[in-house]
């Protein structure tokens, strides 16, 4: 074969899932691990990926390689869940869900009808997923047009795949965060003309959460769905047992929480409902019928108290599942410090995490979730080039137990256990290396 007019090249240790699975038991099958590997990258998309010995000679001799010998690369983490407007809250004391609401969230997102302001939180709040080697994520921006515009010029500025929407919300919350079923429409639909599907933008219809819509917004948002079928929608479902309760009393006429949003025309492919932590049986097969998926947070679900999320559930009816950090209910911006307390959460049900699992859930698996599995979550050709650089041995700790570990999976397993944004050696979006440890 003739050398390949290669644009970049990285050599090193790669790890990923090759495809999609069905059950957890089926990925150690699907694992891939090259331990001398090389990634060959053309206008953002991998066009060459194996071993070194198989690759080298495809390379021209002018093409200057990143060569990573003792780290891991693996795929892109991706977020399925965050607020970038709660970037600055995140670690606010002492609430559950609706309390913490009223207590923090809300005055925070005033903040953002200041386009200046939202510019200012959205750089730093890009900068810190590819700090921590998230290169996609699904977003919540907070009412105002302005938080989208600013979120989207910031990731269009690293040619990062975001996805990201507009909040719905006209009740239940201070007048001055409050749109209409009207204006929710207008705005939503201005921005999903000017941002979905421009460079690797997407666009999310985002109504909060059920009871900060009345049904007639409800409405407006399954008409904006059923307009651009081809965009998200990314909400939130069953958090808390009060929040629950709320939302029987406010829709009396529907079956449940779910049926409020699939009676809206709101659940199906692209449709992504946040944490979902108590789901009645009925809504799991509707989450199973419609294709929609679900955002596993664990670290804001224990922040908040909200719950347990049964993860051996969404294998058993074959649910859509990816993790989210949730910031700022979330505590870290960290997949890998996500991960630690999703093994932990799993832990406390008598069900055990493995560390390849928790790779899917964090890369492929995810990708699946936003169904962008036929561009992203693995090392396949024809897929774009998002990847991290990891560094096993960023602290001392890390480095006398990683001098202990049996394998790639015990390695992995350390890593996700020990890890947070200092073991992010380098972040790749797209071909390109956008964050570099210092």
């Amino acid at each position: 074969m003739s050398p390949i007019q290669a644009q970049h090249a990285v050599r090193g240790r790669f790890l990923d899932i090759q495809h999609s699975v069905s059950q957890a038991s089926d990925i150690a099958q699907a694992v891939r691990y090259i331990e001398d590997g090389l990634l060959i990258t053309v206008d953002g998309k991998i066009i060459w990926f194996g071993t070194w010995q198989e690759g080298q000679a495809l390379l021209n001799k002018n093409v200057i390689f990143e060569h990573y010998p003792k780290q891991l690369i693996v795929p892109g983490f991706i977020d399925t869940h965050i607020h970038f407007p709660q970037t600055e809250m995140v670690g606010a004391y002492g609430e559950q869900l609706l309390e913490w609401l009223n207590t923090y969230t809300f005055p925070t997102e005033l903040q953002f009808k200041d386009k200046a302001y939202a510019d200012q939180i959205a750089q730093f709040f890009v900068h810190e997923l590819l700090k921590n080697g998230t290169t996609t994520a699904l977003v919540f921006c907070s009412v105002h047009t302005a938080s989208v515009d600013a979120l989207f010029e910031a990731a269009e500025q690293h040619q990062m795949r975001l996805i990201a929407g507009k909040v719905m919300m006209d009740r239940h919350a201070p007048a001055e965060l409050c749109d209409t079923p009207e204006s929710a429409y207008q705005d939503s639909k201005k921005l999903i003309e000017k941002w979905h599907g421009k460079g690797r933008n997407l666009y999310a219809i985002t109504p909060r959460f059920a009871p900060t819509s009345t049904p007639e917004q409800l409405v407006k948002a399954g008409q904006l769905k059923a307009e651009y079928p081809e965009v998200y929608v990314h909400t939130h479902l069953s958090e808390n047992k009060n929040e629950i309760a709320w939302v029987k009393e406010l829709f009396p006429e529907q079956k449940g929480y779910l049926d409020v949003y699939h009676h809206y025309g709101l659940t199906g492919q692209r449709s992504v409902f946040a944490h979902c932590v108590h789901l009645e049986e009925e809504e799991w097969d509707c989450m199973h019928e419609t294709n929609s998926a679900i955002a596993f947070c664990p670290t804001s679900n224990l922040f908040l108290g909200s719950g347990l999320f049964p993860l051996k559930k969404t294998w058993e009816k074959q649910v859509k599942v990816g993790l989210g950090t949730d910031i700022g209910a979330g505590t870290s911006f960290s997949q890998l410090q996500t991960l630690n307390e999703a093994y932990k959460v799993q832990q406390l049900q008598g069900n055990k995490l493995s560390a390849f699992e928790s790779l899917y859930h964090a890369t492929l698996g995810g990708a699946k979730a936003l169904d962008l599995h036929d561009k992203l979550g693995n090392f396949n050709v024809g897929k774009e080039a998002d990847f991290i650089v990891l560094d096993l041995n960023a602290t001392a700790l890390q480095t006398l137990r990683q001098q202990r570990t049996q394998g790639i999976e015990d390695a992995l397993f350390a890593l996700m256990t020990m890890g947070d944004d200092r073991n992010i050696q380098a972040t790749y979006v797209y071909g390109e290396r956008v964050y570099v440890k210092k």
